[in-house]
């Protein structure tokens, strides 16, 4: 999960902010805050680094908030803005996924109201990434938006390769708020919006981050109703090449593929293999991805906490 930039990095970015003033002066038409917003802004949206490759994933969850907020301070400024949008469509869907989404399943046993609200949450975080997405593409395909629900695979057909990351964010953050909201026939019915723009972001680029996409596919293939063929043979192929594509240095795919095919198949014994799998992964091997695989790790031991629950003997 790419966050924020390391401090050398950052510091970098910073500095470059701080334009000549005579620079300042010779741009026509450019207030001086404008500039700075859209500096601030493309630094925003181009980090990754700090968040992910840090070791404490409280500490992640406790300074994210204040990063988003800031994001959306300067939204407030550029609204069309496309780096500040992806950069809000990939945090919030972080967030609610890794902080909100997670802790509401671990406190359901406790407190079932809790759990309830928690999931609420992660809701509502879903969908402001997803509308910051979709708002993301609007702005670098001007009407792509409003022809998506009218015709899917025409819309999606204007996408190209620099569009994927924000295909990607998108279509995470719109899945994910569609699994929450199971009780909403409105919401399930965008699941083929939601496999146009996934379907187009591995056309387009199926190796995409190293394999996020294929993860993403995992979970994904096992609840869309539009896929050809067997869903678990699909889910299983994603799985292999996310494994192939990480070299093997995230747990996330190994979580994927317990909880979307072990569980639903109620494969206890691949279930454990998955999920040790995960556990075994070397987490500070791949600073880029240390939070995601600390989270995902988490995750491995709870889901193994809950085995009697989830399995029936």
């Amino acid at each position: 999960m790419p966050f924020a930039s390391p401090v050398g990095r950052l510091t970098h970015h910073i500095r470059n902010l701080l334009l000549p003033l005579s620079l300042v002066i010779a741009v026509s038409g450019c207030s001086v805050q404008q500039l700075a917003v859209d500096r601030l802004g493309d630094a925003l949206a181009a980090g990754g680094d700090v968040f992910a490759q840090d070791d404490d994933p409280e500490l992640i969850r406790d300074a994210s908030p204040f990063s988003l907020k800031l994001i959306e301070t300067l939204l407030s400024e550029r609204p069309r803005h496309a780096g500040l949008l992806l950069a809000a469509s990939r945090g919030f869907t972080q967030y609610a996924y890794a902080f909100v989404q997670q802790q509401a399943d671990e406190t359901e046993a406790q407190d079932l109201d809790r759990a309830f609200a928690l999931r609420e949450r992660a809701c509502k975080l879903y969908r402001r990434a997803r509308d910051y997405g979709l708002t993301g593409l609007d702005v670098r395909h001007p009407g792509v938006v409003a022809s998506l629900r009218a015709s899917p695979q025409a819309a999606v057909a204007q996408f190209g390769r620099g569009d994927v990351a924000q295909l990607y964010w998108t279509g995470a953050a719109w899945a994910a708020m569609i699994s929450l909201s199971k009780d909403d026939p409105d919401a399930v019915a965008d699941l083929p919006l939601v496999s146009a723009l996934l379907d187009r972001a591995l056309a387009l680029d199926a190796d995409f981050d190293a394999g996020a996409l294929h993860t993403l596919m995992i979970s994904y293939e096992m609840a869309r109703t539009d896929g050809l063929g067997d869903r678990a043979a699909r889910a299983r192929e994603h799985y292999r090449q996310a494994v192939e594509l990480t070299g093997g240095r995230q747990a996330g795919p190994h979580v994927a593929l317990a909880e979307a095919i072990a569980l639903a198949q109620q494969d206890r014994a691949g279930f454990v293999r998955a999920l040790d799998a995960a556990l075994a992964v070397d987490a500070a091997a791949a600073p880029r991805w240390q939070v995601a695989n600390l989270v995902s790790q988490r995750r491995a031991r709870w889901l193994l906490s809950q085995i009697d629950t989830l399995f029936v003997d």
